[in-house]
């Protein structure tokens, strides 16, 4: 199969090597400098825990030509990007494209640029950040091979869905998981990490450990996440995956402790902290579709909207520590009222 990987960012360069490495007939397009980096060096990948590297060289070009025909174009790339590249790919001949990014708003756009006829969707669960011309990853390693979630936009499970999955499937360390829900499971990503969480973390100086600290931002973040849940529901959005089911419930005082826990992983500094580094203009393309599918349920998000508004408007971190806000423990107190109450009824009657 000849698969072009449309962007050579840190995820697009490290999934184009893993698929070479897979013996597939892969193409890397890239612009500027990193194509200039590329034509030297390769594809250097250092993994992030081992700090082993490797250089992988694939074959590269600058641009895509309408009539240059690939079996696969896995467009990897920031949503806002992705968007203005449009015109490109629907002038091109290729069959199929699958878009592996952030998406709030559904696979409109996409088909109405391209056809229904000729789009996936998809999210790659790895991570990465440049280091000059070197990719920084965690994920797509021995260690812990890279979920590819991937689906149609018609909600199907079709032959060519299938086919697609099994050639990906070949790629050293990735591990495609085919879904009947992808647009589900990207607005609830999106819920979790963006118009909440990313903002709280641009508010502690985009800082994970100085987030951990800082209890009103923890807290800021999982209002803001819960908010954004009930907007999903409200809009009859099935919860994706199933598991996020079990936290939505969870009284806020344990579910700031489980947000410090995570934000003192140090995985943390790939999988959200660098990232977020330089994806501003990709966050603010997020949290505006989020807030449109706000407006259509008609949730009220508070949280939300104060969040947005200081990182659009950039304004000046928390106060580092800060504890102003009082947790909500209503979530604990009435539930062990409830079982002392029926403790007592209970003793009473027997």
């Amino acid at each position: 199969m000849r698969i072009l990987v449309f962007g050579a960012g840190p995820l697009g360069s490290l999934l184009a090597a893993r698929l070479h490495q897979g013996g597939q007939h892969v193409t890397l397009l890239a612009r500027g400098q990193r194509l200039a980096d590329l034509r030297q060096y390769g594809i250097v990948l250092k993994n992030w825990t081992t700090k082993a590297e490797e250089s992988i060289q694939v074959p590269l070009i600058g641009s895509l030509a309408s009539e240059e025909r690939f079996d696969l174009v896995l467009v990897v790339m920031r949503k806002n990007k992705a968007l203005e590249v449009l015109p490109t790919l629907a002038a091109n001949c290729s069959p199929l494209f699958l878009f592996l990014m952030n998406n709030a708003a559904g696979p409109d756009a996409l088909t109405d640029a391209l056809g229904k006829e000729r789009v996936l969707t998809g999210f790659a669960a790895a991570a990465g950040y440049r280091e000059g011309h070197k990719v920084v990853y965690i994920n797509a390693e021995p260690e812990g091979p890279a979920e590819i979630y991937l689906g149609e936009p018609s909600r199907e499970i079709t032959q060519r869905l299938q086919l697609i999955a099994f050639e990906l499937s070949k790629g050293h360390y990735l591990k495609p998981k085919i879904t009947k829900m992808m647009d589900a499971w990207s607005k609830y990503h999106v819920a979790l990490l963006f118009p909440a969480f990313a903002t709280t973390l641009y508010l502690c100086s985009n800082d994970n450990y100085r987030m951990s600290c800082t209890r009103d931002a923890i807290v800021l973040a999982w209002r803001g996440i819960k908010e954004g849940y009930r907007v999903l529901r409200k809009l009859g959005v099935p919860v994706q995956p199933p598991a996020y089911k079990k936290f939505i419930w969870l009284p806020e005082p344990v579910m700031v402790a489980l947000l410090r826990k995570a934000l003192n992983n140090p995985r943390m500094e790939v999988g959200m902290v660098r990232h977020a580094e330089v994806i501003r203009d990709e966050i603010q393309q997020l949290n505006g579709e989020f807030l449109q599918l706000a407006e259509k349920s008609g949730v009220f998000i508070p949280t939300i909207r104060f969040l947005v508004a200081q990182f659009n408007n950039q304004a000046p971190a928390l106060p580092d520590g800060s504890r102003s806000l009082k947790l909500d423990w209503s979530g604990i107190i009435i539930p062990l009222l409830i079982l002392v109450l029926g403790g007592l009824i209970l003793g009473l009657i027997f």
